[in-house]
């Protein structure tokens, strides 16, 4: 692979055409990309039956009278019983193993210290918990792309982490100066 065609900590937007229901009109943060395969959240589907606090409490954990409510989000179909808090990382903060380093200021955790954290509100913010990912094989989202499966665009942390979950589709596309409405479902190559 290219180092050039590094994906990792880009968004991806799907394309009309994807009719996965997992997928469709879907924005995912690529957290991983390499030769060996990709790794991405999604970051635009809410899951509003799971409450954060609630989760916490499934797990042991009791949430103080100042947790952080923090989202909840289909983050993929693979392992959807695992949860990936993805974060702004606090400036000057040190590498640790507690946080896999997306880019020089977002992180995504999974250990169980950091749902202590936001349960007893002092958790990075702005944050999302996403349960499960989506994972790619060695090429396999490179293929996609070149399928016109995804558009690739820069992060933009008020489409991660913003509320208006049903209008981040339309934000990203239009972050990159492309109109919705003129997208085509169907494929084609010059």
């Amino acid at each position: 692979m290219d180092p050039s065609s590094n994906l990792t900590g880009k968004m991806l937007i799907a394309m009309p055409g994807v009719r996965d229901p997992r997928f469709e009109h879907s924005v995912i943060l690529v957290c991983a990309h390499s030769e060996e395969g990709a790794m991405g959240l999604v970051v635009n589907r809410p899951m509003p039956e799971i409450v954060f606090t609630e989760l916490l409490e499934q797990l042991g954990i009791s949430a103080s009278d100042k947790a952080i409510d923090i989202p909840v989000r289909f983050g993929g179909p693979v392992e959807p019983g695992r949860g990936f808090v993805l974060h702004r990382l606090p400036e000057n903060t040190p590498p640790d193993d507690a946080h896999m380093l997306i880019c020089d200021d977002l992180a995504m955790s999974t250990t169980r210290d950091i749902l202590e954290d936001y349960a007893n509100g002092r958790g990075p913010q702005p944050a999302m918990l996403a349960l499960g990912y989506a994972g790619w094989g060695p090429g396999q989202l490179d293929s996609e792309i070149l399928d016109n499966g995804w558009l690739t665009t820069e992060r933009y942390d008020e489409i991660i982490f913003g509320a208006d979950n049903p209008g981040k589709w339309n934000a990203a596309l239009r972050g990159m100066g492309v109109d919705p409405i003129a997208l085509s479902p169907n494929a084609g190559h010059a």
